[in-house]
């Protein structure tokens, strides 16, 4: 029988513990807490530990971010080219979205990744991922989670609004 509850329930010990506060336990909790910069009682306000962007979405971030008053990338911030870099042959219809790439890395602070050099997700794992990290990328399917990395896949205004 399946019965609905109204209030928060935890798996522990092989048996379901209900209650307030439960929520706070959970490691995506304690990760989200440990990197909320917001004033006490002012909600949630999340200071991400990287982000990753790739060839297709980078250029419209960057120019978004540059057109509101960004002068440097204000965390680690890593440019692959992993999506569009086999669109035609020899991976040259997108050379000004890589040099673009390159020259705003090089400008603001950031890590490119040439093309053909690494896939996003392989990249950020070696780099960027540990235990109790948080990371943004550009990319819906960012997971890191068996590592103990909250990871968040968004749209590209969100990573324009961190830089």
């Amino acid at each position: 029988m399946i019965e609905l509850k109204a209030s928060p329930m935890r798996y522990s010990g092989g048996a379901l513990t209900e209650g307030a506060g439960v929520r706070g336990g959970t490691m995506a909790a304690k990760i989200l807490a440990a990197h909320n910069v917001a004033p006490e009682g002012g909600g949630l306000r999340i200071k991400f530990d990287a982000m990753a962007s790739h060839d297709i979405t980078y250029v419209g971030i960057i120019q978004t971010a540059r057109a509101s008053g960004m002068t440097s990338f204000p965390l680690p911030y890593v440019l692959t080219n992993c999506h569009n870099s086999l669109c035609a042959v020899g991976g040259t219809v997108n050379e000004d979205d890589h040099a673009f790439g390159y020259s705003a890395a090089e400008k603001y602070g950031g890590e490119y990744v040439p093309a053909h050099m690494a896939v996003i997700h392989q990249y950020m794992r070696e780099r960027y991922v540990g235990v109790g990290k948080m990371i943004l990328c550009s990319d819906s399917h960012t997971r890191y989670g068996p590592f103990g990395t909250l990871a968040v896949g968004e749209g590209g205004p969100e990573l324009a609004k961190q830089l």
